[in-house]
Parts: structure tokens; C-alpha cells; sequence
């Protein structure tokens, strides 16, 4: 869906098409709450749409968009110590957020949508960092020995 309509609102139809192929549905994704639907459109919430109080070990319908969008938005509003606490309590999930960043960063770059390039680009470049500061897997400094 937001490789055809990025935050726009597309018809219900083509989205759940779409998320068939994915074996889930629509009603799926608006329960997980990172899609709108109302009046046969649909759209992907921006990450300012997003519930302020998300926690993703809390969350039970917990996607891979979602994690990005919220890894994003802890980055952009409060820099990289928010984000790499995120990311932490991500867990095993977190390695699935950073490969659909730097996909959504190809993409975005492709169809020439700059601000949302711009997001996923500092996720993917600060990762390594995040990793570190949040005391997950090993830092470059053991790496290297």
C-alpha cells in the first residue's frame, strides 16, 4: 500500500488485495492500528498519527511497520538515547525494523519523497549506534577484537 499511495488514501479493494498477499487483511491492520479505514479508503497513519503511550511489549498485534515508524519518531523527537531504549525493548523484532527501514528508504528515494527518505535514512545510519547505547548485541569495539 505505500508503495502506491505513501500516506495517501487508496481504496479499500486494492489494500485488501494487498494484505491478502500477506496473509492478513485490512480489518487486521486497522486492529494492529496502523491503518484508517473509513468510507472505502484506507490509509497508512503517519507516525504522528501514532498513539503516544505505544509499547511494543504490550502491543499484541506487533508489526514490522510499526516498529520503523515508532523507532523514527523516537529519533526525530528526542534523539538517539529514546530511540536506542525503543529499540531494546524490541527485542528479536528489531532486526526486521531495520531491513524494512532501509527498504522503505530505497523506495522512498525512488519515487523521490524526500521527507520520508529522510527518516528512515537517520534510522539506518544511526543504527549501529542505537545498538550500543541500548546495550544490545555486542559494540564495535568488541567486534573488532
Amino acid at each position: 500500500m505505500f508503495e502506491q499511495y505513501g500516506h495517501d488514501a487508496g481504496p479499500f479493494g486494492v489494500a485488501e488485495t494487498l494484505s491478502k498477499a500477506k496473509n492478513t487483511g485490512v480489518d487486521g491492520l486497522v486492529r494492529s492500528g496502523i491503518l484508517h479505514s473509513r468510507g472505502g479508503q484506507v490509509h497508512l497513519l503517519k507516525r504522528d498519527e501514532l498513539p503516544k503511550d505505544w509499547d511494543p511489549q504490550t502491543d499484541a498485534r506487533l508489526t514490522a511497520w510499526e516498529t520503523v515508524q515508532y523507532l523514527v519518531r523516537a529519533l526525530e523527537q528526542g534523539g538517539e538515547q529514546p530511540a536506542a531504549a525503543l529499540l531494546k525493548k524490541l527485542g528479536s523484532h528489531a532486526d526486521t525494523a531495520r531491513d524494512l527501514a532501509y527498504r522503505l528508504y530505497t523506495l522512498c528515494e525512488r519515487k523521490g519523497w524526500a521527507q520520508d527518505a529522510l527518516g528512515y535514512n537517520m534510522l539506518v545510519v544511526a543504527w549501529q549506534q542505537l545498538v550500543e547505547l541500548g546495550g544490545r548485541g555486542e559494540t564495535r569495539q568488541e567486534t573488532l577484537m
